[in-house]
């Protein structure tokens, strides 16, 4: 069957409203922006502030997460892949995971997600122990307001959990803080890989992308799924725009710019 391309139209989150919460703006775009200064000028290479435009998922991306189901082999394939080492970020206590980041220009980031071998968990989440190749399982959407994003999900019809607080121990021993905020669909959590949790991180947390190293940057982000029309239905409910193709299942894509050429993850 031939791929049908779809993408979102007008979105049920207010456009004042989804400016306050949306702090990501493109990848050019650096820091949180304020809503007064995006209704009066368009971003280059982000949205433009005319009509009722919504935020593509491109530049909504806070980070990308590449299951792996060992940390050390996965920064190993992405290194001889983009050319880039990815730096150790640090371990999630009592989740059993630890990662590595890469900078995706901007204040974006790729986090290689993957067990870690010195926490004993019940059950670890995306299944990466079984993963036999680093793949994408989710992403985040940045926000300047999670309570915003949440009562505005609840209005549009979406099930989404409380904020809740996370925090990583960085290896120079700095904790990282954030809230965030899961959105699943009202059919169930079947598209929950492609539709993203939302976070705000703490004012006195450095941003990942800021000290991971750099060279990579994030060019296109698509998706596909055997029911496109669903997910960006989904999707447009939360203020943003994506390109979803018809598929057999659930996917991630994301292309990079790499000092080895055009990445592309799945």
């Amino acid at each position: 069957m031939k791929n049908m391309e779809v993408s979102a139209g007008r979105g049920l989150i207010a456009r004042r409203d989804l400016l306050r919460s949306i702090g990501a703006v493109g990848g050019s775009a650096v820091g949180a922006i304020g809503a007064s200064f995006l209704l009066n000028r368009s971003i280059p290479g982000g949205v433009s502030m005319s009509g009722e435009n919504l935020i593509s998922a491109k530049a909504a991306v806070d980070h990308l997460i590449l299951g792996a189901s060992d940390l050390d082999q996965a920064i190993a394939w992405f290194e001889k892949t983009a050319g880039v080492k990815p730096v150790i970020g640090g371990v999630h206590p009592g989740r059993g995971t630890r990662n590595a980041l890469v900078s995706l220009g901007g204040r974006q980031y790729l986090e290689i997600l993957a067990p870690d071998p010195a926490q004993q968990v019940a059950s670890l989440p995306y299944g990466l122990k079984s993963l036999t190749t680093p793949r994408l399982i989710n992403w985040a959407a940045v926000t300047n307001d999670i309570n915003l994003i949440a009562e505005r999900s609840r209005s549009g019809g979406l099930s989404v959990t409380s904020p809740r607080d996370g925090s990583r121990a960085r290896p120079d021993g700095r904790m990282l803080k954030w809230k965030s905020l899961d959105v699943v669909s009202r059919s169930g959590d079947e598209h929950a890989v492609l539709i993203p949790f939302f976070i705000q991180w703490a004012a006195d947390s450095l941003h990942p992308s800021q000290d991971s190293p750099k060279g990579c940057e994030l060019k296109s982000f698509e998706m596909e799924h055997p029911d496109p029309a669903s997910v960006i239905e989904t999707l447009k409910k939360l203020g943003v725009e994506a390109k979803v193709k018809q598929a057999g299942e659930s996917k991630l894509v994301a292309t990079l710019r790499t000092p080895k050429g055009k990445v592309e993850l799945v």
